[in-house]
């Protein structure tokens, strides 16, 4: 299938791991020029090394703090500058803290709505009239299952990422006559490293291994096993083709079946 995305110019946040990195890569391997971002320059260098070794085509990286407003315009800028356009934009950020409620700090609420909530503001307030003068356009927003079904001890998570459903579904509605869809995706248990520590402090606080952990959330997916990166990214790359052209304000989530309710 082709999915007509040869020489589409993508931007992918928080790129040089996980999700965002599988992400990146899946949108190298059907033709797209690849922007990346993340915190830390040496981490991003050595993705982008390994991803041009893998899909033969060069990735342009930048380290970006997604909460400063003035760094992701001077990010989106450059990609601009560089390859002249910007078509597609995955934005992404690292998990808030697992936290309850009580244990949670003002401060730590203040700096999770800037990682969680306002960098894909601070994106979409980039790329969107960018994506406007062409009349074409993808933006997608990873976000969380937690979207759909609330995880115990995610408090933050739970909250915030339900606000850029919000923000995305708003986005969908006001800009989808001009060529652009706007869609969130939400990844369940995923054999990523922001997993890894979820496990680790469950583990902590239940008092178990953290194989019990992974044992017992393999077992709640029915398909009977943790996703894979790989999966996730498929998605991400159908929804900013061609193909999928009149798939907009969607929130579908790559969970193995996990969440219980119906839509």
């Amino acid at each position: 299938m082709d999915f007509g995305l040869k020489g589409r110019v993508a931007i992918v946040a928080a790129a040089s791991k996980g999700l965002g990195r599988a992400a990146a890569e899946e949108l190298a391997k059907e033709g797209c020029e690849i922007a990346i971002c993340a915190r830390t320059a040496a981490d991003l260098e050595q993705t982008a090394k390994e991803m041009e070794a893998a899909t033969g085509r060069p990735v342009f990286w930048r380290a970006v703090d997604v909460t400063k407003p003035e760094a992701v315009s001077a990010f989106v800028d450059a990609v601009d500058k560089k390859f002249g356009r910007v078509d597609i934009c995955v934005t992404n950020a690292g998990g808030p803290p697992s936290k309850k409620f009580a244990d949670l700090s003002l401060d730590e609420w203040r700096a999770a709505v800037d990682l969680t909530l306002l960098s894909n503001v601070f994106f979409a307030r980039e790329v969107l009239p960018r994506m406007k003068r062409n009349h074409w356009g993808r933006l997608i927003t990873i976000t969380s299952i937690s979207v759909k079904q609330p995880i115990d001890g995610l408090m933050l998570s739970n909250c915030l990422r339900a606000g850029v459903a919000g923000l995305a579904k708003t986005l969908a509605n006001e800009y989808g006559a001009d060529g652009i869809t706007v869609n969130n995706v939400c990844p369940g248990y995923t054999l990523t490293d922001r997993l890894g520590e979820l496990f680790e402090k469950r583990a902590k606080d239940a008092g178990v291994t953290i194989a019990e952990i992974e044992k017992q959330s393999a077992a709640a997916v029915p398909i009977g096993r943790l996703s894979r990166p790989d999966e996730f990214a498929a998605l991400v790359a159908f929804l900013c083709s061609e193909r999928a052209s009149s798939m907009n304000g969607t929130t579908i989530q790559v969970d193995g079946g996990l969440i219980k309710g119906l839509l």
